[in-house]
């Protein structure tokens, strides 16, 4: 017999529905205990009791890892929405009284990790009841977390065109070549005062970030518009493992000049001059077009685009002391 509202109202518990969450974002009974500060069998108890009030199992063990069962995937992205509106009606009603409060859920992309303390500092100044999270991940799984609605907006600069999603440009995203500075070829440019060729640099060894990252696409996008030839020479986790691969002499890479500019500042990097390049994209706040979004999103939204000039010339004196 299905259950009826008023059958899961008598059975359920947001207690358990909060530990079920804990469970699945943790991957494991044992983090989501010690997230919580409860012992591990406390915790299992309150999920297996949910379980028998919806008649399913909601988690399997496949060797030594815990992964949903169907009926734990239905119920995840249910429990995700519960919570998600509790936090909205806890911020609405914030805002009946003239305060803006509630989470902001931010996921930004690798390279735009350099972007957000800038647009984060006078927001949370103004709004000192907001409390901010923010996830750095590489452009696929931001996409993924928006979607899954694990967070309210994403900063990336490769917006896909295919997903409902607004798309809210807000600066520029310089891509630059750029190799160590005593490179081999570095003499010869300063030399000749010659440009390099984009297809010589490219033919040069590249280094480049994983599968999913918007750099990596921006420039693989370019290529094939221009009839470039581009081959990967290594292929690196995050933005940080590129730059000590360059500082290691290990090969030359286009990147975001924001996210190198203390390499560029302390000479240990230099911009390569080569023909067609620097590569400008945008920066963009990036949210589902289906969701309303919360008073605290919504005031983030705000700001970035009242301030859009600000932050842009803010952003931008940064980037040119990396010159």
């Amino acid at each position: 017999m299905p259950l009826t509202v008023q059958r899961l109202v008598n059975r359920l518990s947001l207690r358990q529905l909060q530990l079920f969450q804990a469970v699945n974002d943790q991957g494991g009974y044992g983090k989501a205990a010690e997230l919580l500060g409860l012992t591990q069998p406390a915790v299992s108890a309150q999920v297996k009791q949910l379980e028998e009030a919806l008649g399913q199992k909601l988690f399997e063990y496949v060797g030594r890892k815990l992964y949903r069962t169907e009926a734990g995937d239905i119920v995840a992205h249910s429990v995700s929405e519960v919570f998600e509106e509790l936090r909205n009606m806890q911020a609405n009603l914030h805002a009946l009284e003239g305060n803006i409060s509630g989470d902001l859920r931010i996921a930004a992309v690798n390279t735009a990790q350099f972007v957000v303390p800038y647009l984060l500092q006078p927001f949370l100044a103004q709004h000192t009841n907001v409390a901010t999270q923010v996830h750095v991940v590489n452009r696929h799984n931001a996409i993924e977390r928006l979607k899954d609605n694990r967070d309210d907006l994403v900063i990336m600069g490769m917006v896909p065109s295919e997903r409902p999603f607004i798309s809210m440009p807000f600066m520029d995203n310089e891509l630059v070549p750029v190799w160590r500075t005593d490179h081999p070829l570095a003499q010869q440019i300063k030399k000749t005062g010659k440009a390099l060729t984009a297809q010589e640099f490219l033919d040069l060894p590249q280094l480049v970030r994983e599968q999913g990252s918007g750099t990596r696409l921006a420039l693989e996008i370019h290529c094939q518009q221009n009839k470039l030839s581009f081959k990967p020479y290594m292929e690196l986790g995050s933005s940080d493992a590129l730059k000590h691969a360059i500082l290691a002499g290990l090969g030359v890479s286009v990147v975001p000049k924001l996210g190198m500019q203390a390499e560029l500042e302390l000479g240990q990097l230099e911009v390569v001059p080569v023909d067609g390049f620097p590569l400008i994209r945008s920066w963009c706040l990036v949210y589902p077009s289906a969701k309303q979004p919360s008073p605290a999103t919504q005031a983030f939204i705000n700001y970035v685009q009242e301030n859009e000039k600000s932050l842009a010339e803010l952003l931008s004196v940064k980037s040119q002391n990396g010159q």
